[in-house]
């Protein structure tokens, strides 16, 4: 989940000690630690921004926690886990070899030697490139389908192996399960080998791709991490991926990029941008050069890693680009094509909030349900700093489509926050200001103990109406802000799952100080948590729905719950604030409703059959390795898949499927956003008297 922007009254002490850090930060003699020949080091920049990273986490953490001996060993073996959590790759030799390093981390951090940490990386490369050269040396020959032997894909708890040759023993393996799932797939040995074959050339080239800065990156996490999941060390690089999202543009071209058999390959080209307006790049392209300008000189990208292709493609608006590129589908030897276009600002729209509207029909009345995605809490922040009147938020963006839902006199409100994750936390307090009409929205309490309320900027409400907040367990932060505001107000019904439980508060700071272009990177640090206004905290548990829906989201494997480090659930004192009347919708009414229509409707019942086949095989940590045992099990599971569809197609009155092939995607609706609309329906009309009734529903995007 991305960082929040805080008020000036609350970050002002840690803004303070943040400056002090970077005032104090000095030069460090460099480091003794040996490294291989030709292995990535640190540069001065990276033992800089390290002695940095440290000052700002144990100045201003809200865990107020030393990186002593105790954390040293815990940075350690998360620097070990992002490295290689499936422990497919070190041999315990080498871990042996590291333990030196256990509580070094401490020092390291504090004088900016961080070579050890570069020490391990070198020795996980070239494990890497001995692992890789011996899953190609396996396709050489067909392996035995019928011996009776498992594959352990969950690794995450296993021991170290002790040699080469059970590593090895572990990687045949390995490759043998890669090989079948593309057999099941329909291919045949060679088809398969050779598919295997370009995918493990790739990851080998791709070893030799990363760089001394995607090291450190991993490095200063591994402490961050230490101290809670949402601390977050940000590369330059990311740091501009981050205002991207926070923004919802950029300035390029407008197109999506996916690296696909070492080319870079255009997915999707984003409407209203350069490329869309030009009409000359389609998806599938393949981009195999790119050049600067006018005249420039075309640089061949082939083979290159993706994020170095984009940073290559992307620049200040109205500037030249000029790409190579081989047409989608075109047979080998066709001529590159050379496209030119002005970089300006693309707008990521499909990541903006969006409507639809749902009609349903009960006992002779038609229900007008209008719906509004909400994705994502962002905001242009530089625009609206350059005195753009126009500029993108969340809340305005809302406003608007309430505004067109109303003309088309709809009869109830859902927002939909399912996977929001959260984002900018002004705008929490805002979008819960277009439902309310005055009063506190959140409590914000450091690691001193001083609390700050924040409260709806704009009285008055835009929606009265009826209103339903849809989440589930990926809906987080400012998303539970949110949610858990509209429920203490009584001003709606929260429907779904419980939601991710990211009650904590980062302060976004960069390197540089307060230079333009954080050519250092970001640091995001937990300096703070989350109070609904009744005092309890969102931390952990979430907010738990008024009326529950089913979801195939694992609450035990998703949320702050699974997470390591994660600061514990508390309530602090409630503030004053004035909640709707209580008489009118009771959410227990409209559960029990809901229950009793769920148990009736096809799509619901085969929703819930098929969550619990999803959660029984979830309980497998390993696989057959014997073709033929394989294959029934997959006969079994399609069968099993067909068997539920069928029964669904059944209730429905709609035909049957002959195969587990036919069965598309497409053809099963939003399951839940239909309940929940039928749950607004219930609110509008009342419980009673056609909540069970045949329904209808259209839908116009």
């Amino acid at each position: 989940m991305p960082a929040r922007r805080l008020s000036a009254g609350f970050i002002a002490s840690a803004l303070a000690a943040v400056l002090v850090v970077l005032a104090s930060s000095s030069q460090a003699p460099a480091s003794t630690s040996a490294l291989p020949p030709g292995a990535l080091a640190p540069s001065e920049r990276h033992r800089l921004v390290a002695r940095r990273v440290g000052m700002i986490l144990e100045d201003t953490h809200y865990r107020r926690t030393d990186i002593d001996d105790r954390m040293s060993a815990q940075v350690y073996g998360r620097y070990l886990d992002f490295l290689d959590g499936q422990h497919s790759y070190f041999l315990a030799s080498d871990i042996a070899e590291f333990d030196r390093y256990r509580l070094r981390f401490d020092d390291m951090i504090r004088t900016g030697e961080i070579e050890p940490a570069y020490v391990i990386f070198a020795r996980f490369q070239q494990r890497n490139r001995e692992r890789i050269r011996f899953a190609l040396a396996q396709l050489d020959k067909e392996p035995d389908w019928t011996v009776n032997e498992s594959f352990e894909f969950d690794r995450s708890k296993a021991t170290w192996e002790p040699g080469e040759a059970a590593l090895d023993e572990l990687w045949r393996k390995r490759v043998k399960n890669d090989a079948l799932s593309l057999m099941l797939a329909g291919k045949t040995w060679a088809e398969a080998s050779d598919t295997l074959r370009k995918r493990y050339d790739r990851v080998l080239k791709r070893v030799d791709q990363v760089s001394a800065e995607d090291v450190f990156e991993n490095l200063m996490n591994a402490y961050a991490r230490t101290y809670d999941p949402h601390s977050s060390y940000f590369s330059p690089r990311n740091s501009e991926e981050y205002r991207i999202q926070m923004s919802l543009n950029y300035e390029g071209i407008g197109a999506s990029l996916q690296l696909i058999d070492d080319f870079v390959t255009v997915m999707n080209v984003i409407e209203g941008g350069p490329a869309a307006v030009a009409g000359t790049l389609k998806p599938t392209d393949r981009i195999v050069g790119v050049a600067q300008g006018a005249d420039g000189a075309f640089t061949d990208v082939i083979g290159w890693r993706i994020d170095d292709v984009v940073q290559l493609i992307r620049g200040k608006g109205g500037t030249l680009v000029r790409l190579h590129v081989l047409p989608g589908g075109a047979a080998p030897g066709t001529p590159e094509k050379t496209l030119e276009f002005k970089r300006n600002k693309v707008t990521l729209e499909a990541q903006a909030a969006q409507k639809s509207l749902h009609t349903l029909e009960r006992g002779g009345r038609s229900y007008r349900i209008g719906v509004i995605n909400v994705p994502g809490f962002y905001q242009d922040i530089a625009a609206e700093n350059a005195g753009d009147e126009d500029y993108r938020s969340t809340t305005r963006d809302v406003h608007r489509l309430i505004d067109e839902l109303q003309k088309e006199k709809i009869d109830g409100l859902v927002l939909d926050l399912r996977g929001n994750g959260g984002g900018y936390l002004p705008e929490a307090t805002a979008l819960t200001g277009l439902f309310i009409d005055r009063g506190p929205v959140v409590q914000l309490r450091d690691a001193g103990g001083r609390t700050e309320v924040l409260d709806d900027p704009d009285p008055g409400a835009v929606y009265t109406g009826p209103l339903a907040v849809l989440v589930d367990r990926f809906s987080a932060s400012a998303s539970e802000i949110f949610a858990g505001a509209i429920q203490d107000y009584r001003r709606g019904v929260v429907l779904g799952q419980q939601t991710f439980g990211k009650g904590t508060v980062q302060n976004l700071v960069p390197l540089d100080g307060y230079a333009k272009k954080p050519v250092n990177g970001q640091l995001t640090v937990t300096i703070g948590k989350f109070y609904r206004v009744t005092g309890e905290s969102t931390q952990l548990r979430g907010v738990s729905p008024d009326v529950p829906l089913a979801s195939l989201i694992d609450l035990k494997d998703v949320g702050e719950s699974a997470l390591d480090e994660a600061l514990p659930w508390d309530r602090i004192p409630g503030v004053p604030f004035r909640p709707a009347p209580s008489e009118g919708v009771v959410p227990t009414m409209l559960a029990n409703e809901e229950g009793v229509r769920a148990a009736a409707d096809p799509d619901y019942r085969w929703l819930v059959a098929d969550i619990a086949a999803v959660q029984e095989a979830r309980k497998q940590t390993s696989v057959s390795l014997n073709l033929k045992t394989r294959i029934e099990e997959r006969n079994s599971i399609d069968h099993d898949r067909l068997t539920r569809e069928n029964k669904r197609r059944a209730a429905l009155g709609q035909t049957a499927l002959k195969s587990a092939e036919d069965i598309k995607n497409d053809d099963t609706p939003d399951i839940v956003l239909n309940q929940a609309t039928e749950v607004m329906a219930d609110m509008v009309g009342g419980a009673a008297g056609g909540a069970l009734a045949p329904k209808t529903v259209s839908r116009t995007p």
